[in-house]
């Protein structure tokens, strides 16, 4: 919904959209980082806080060549400075862009809850949450039950800051609760970007009883979407618990899942993943992807990203290992192996022998499945996992990933649409050759293997 100004309309205030108000929240934590961190949290919370490079783009689409070249970005929060006062500029009475009339009495109740929230004492309480293994119909997915993984999540809800947040939320009208702005944020989005715990619950209950939890702003991203992206695992949890659609998508097809896969953010996903059974793992989307490719993508530009760094970034280490654990998660959880992107058709494990990513292929390749050799040689458009890793020239990992791919059932002897086997597809010069060489005796070895085979039978 949009309210148009008059041409010579002033607003009374300013106040901060969603988009404003994580932007002031990344700007404020990348200006507390080291000069050699290139980092920028998106959440306060250290236990589960969520750093993104700065440097780092935001793409997660893969029928691109290269993850460079990706049109579809996770865009970062762009907006203004803190204003003076945050409980000020919260949309209790109105949305000042659209009138210019002032307001002081729900000023004044706004004020003292910023009052309270500044002098109550919080209570912190953690909240124990295991990761543990479901079971899994697929056979392509993954169940790992050689460790536990305990998060928290704190603190609690402060009683007294609740009472005070119900109390302001019920001295709204219905046409202030619940009105959405030149944005489309409503006062439960705005709560939520801020990280007001108390004050989105109250708010989700208002918005809940009429209707409009799942409200969505301008960009098509409902209250859940937004505690998701500004990394805020207990509203997510409030927001589930009062009955927030887990798989609703904003304008570009991303669902929770989609945007914690991708900002690497494991408590938000444990959250999502243990709190409702209905959440759609295989969702795509507008890009064709799924959770698990937005989060093999992620973790590759995390990667190159530290792999391109001059001195050694402890943020960029942290946030790999991050984001490694949200694909454990996902397929732990039950998502499939076997999934491809609709446009490039590729699976992850294409995705991570393409952009030469040796941790991640390790991993996926010590994955305990019985038909490990038919997932290696799948086709994406033609091409296998081995075409890939013969095409990395300039790669250091190429010669480990091609051994990798090799020991786990790779076929050398198998061509693409131009009819190219793997080893066509090797760099000239010695140290193609060698790579040649070795293709070369495992094609002749599996050649030798099949026709024993075929005499005993």
């Amino acid at each position: 919904m949009h309210f148009d100004k008059l041409p010579k309309e002033k607003p009374c205030c300013t106040l901060p959209t969603v988009k404003k108000l994580l932007e002031q929240k990344r700007r404020r934590e990348t200006s507390s980082v080291l000069p050699s961190c290139s980092t920028a949290s998106t959440s306060p919370a250290p236990q589960t806080s969520a750093t993104l490079p700065s440097s780092e783009p935001f793409p997660c689409t893969g029928a691109s060549s290269s993850y460079s070249d990706m049109a579809v970005s996770f865009e970062p929060w762009t907006g203004a400075p803190e204003s003076s006062s945050y409980f000020s500029s919260l949309p209790g009475s109105s949305f000042s862009t659209a009138y210019s009339h002032p307001v002081t009495t729900e000023y004044t109740q706004q004020q003292q809850l910023h009052e309270l929230g500044e002098t109550m004492p919080q209570t912190y309480t953690e909240f124990p949450m295991l990761v543990s293994d479901t079971g899994m119909s697929s056979p392509w997915s993954f169940q790992d039950h050689s460790q536990t993984t305990q998060l928290s999540f704190g603190p609690s809800i402060d009683a007294n800051k609740l009472e005070e947040a119900r109390r302001l939320v019920r001295g709204m009208d219905d046409s202030r609760a619940t009105r959405q702005d030149e944005d489309g944020d409503t006062i439960l989005h705005i709560y939520t970007a801020k990280g007001l715990r108390e004050c989105a619950f109250a708010a989700a209950e208002r918005l809940r009883n009429v209707g409009r939890l799942d409200a969505k702003e301008h960009k098509g991203k409902t209250a859940l979407l937004v505690a998701v992206t500004a990394n805020q695992p207990e509203i997510v949890q409030d927001l589930l618990t009062f009955g927030a659609d887990i798989n609703a998508c904003e304008m570009k097809g991303q669902t929770a899942l989609h945007l914690a896969a991708h900002y690497g953010l494991p408590g938000i996903l444990q959250v999502i993943l243990s709190s409702r059974p209905d959440v759609n793992l295989e969702a795509h989307n507008f890009e064709g992807m799924t959770p698990l490719h937005c989060a093999a993508i992620s973790h590759s530009l995390t990667i190159k990203a530290l792999s391109s760094s001059t001195m050694t970034d402890v943020s960029l280490i942290t946030k790999a290992a991050e984001k490694l654990s949200c694909v454990q998660m996902l397929l732990n959880s039950g998502a499939s192996l076997l999934s491809k992107e609709i446009k490039s058709n590729k699976t992850v494990l294409h995705l991570a022998v393409k952009e030469g990513n040796i941790d991640l292929v390790g991993y996926l390749l010590k994955i305990p499945l019985q038909n490990m050799k038919d997932f290696v040689n799948l086709k994406a458009h033609g091409h296998t996992a081995l075409h890939m890793a013969a095409g990395l020239h300039s790669n250091p990992y190429q010669a480990e990933i091609l051994r990798l791919l090799l020991s786990r059932g790779a076929d050398p002897s198998i061509r693409n649409l131009e009819n190219d086997q793997p080893a066509h597809l090797l760099q000239s010069g010695p140290q193609g050759e060698q790579l040649k060489l070795m293709l070369k005796k495992r094609n002749a070895s599996s050649r030798r293997r099949n026709v024993s085979l075929q005499d005993r039978e």
